[in-house]
Order: structure tokens, then C-alpha cells, then sequence
């Protein structure tokens, strides 16, 4: 998305985070002309919402543990591309054995 300085900033899709749980120079906001732009003020309105960078949130780049609600968003996007690129589960056989 661009941000109001016209560069470029790949933002997690579908992730919108109460702004309070995310450290000020890591909040994004969209403005009207959908333009992003960091969210600093501090303390945040209770009710005003945020995204953040998809680095943030990618589960093949290395960070340290920085929110607990952000290391359970990574290990699931982990789980959902490992379920999106796995191997199909094995398929049941054509005919059942007798069992009696």
C-alpha cells in the first residue's frame, strides 16, 4: 500500500488489531485516500484499530517473540501454507478388507 511519503509498504492482509496491543512505530492505519500511514500517537483511543507489515506476521522470517497475539498469528500462517503446499492426505482403499 502506499503510505503518505509515496513509498510502498506490504501490509498483512485481512488483519485489522486493536491498537493498544501493538507498539506505536509498528501501527498502520488507512487514511480516506487510501493512502497508510504509521500510527504513533500514544496512548492510543481504546477502539481505534491498526494493521500491520506482513514481515510482522510471516512465518519464514525470523523475529523474536515481540506479542504473544503476533508469535499465535505466525504460527498459524505457518499452518496454513504448510496445509496449502502438504502432501494430499492418502486416499482409502478401493476395496475394504473382510472383517468378518
Amino acid at each position: 500500500m502506499a503510505t503518505l511519503e509515496q513509498d510502498w509498504v506490504l501490509l498483512e492482509p485481512g488483519v485489522t488489531i486493536l491498537a493498544h496491543l501493538v507498539p506505536a512505530e509498528h501501527r498502520w492505519i488507512e487514511l480516506s485516500d487510501g493512502r497508510v500511514t504509521v500510527y504513533g500517537v500514544c496512548p492510543p483511543d481504546g477502539s481505534q484499530r491498526c494493521r500491520i507489515e506482513h514481515r510482522l506476521a510471516c512465518a519464514k522470517q525470523p523475529l523474536p517473540d515481540l506479542w504473544p497475539w503476533l508469535t499465535a498469528l505466525r504460527n498459524e500462517n505457518a499452518r496454513a501454507a504448510e496445509r496449502r503446499s502438504g502432501p494430499e492426505p492418502p486416499r482409502p482403499p478401493e476395496v475394504w478388507p473382510d472383517a468378518g
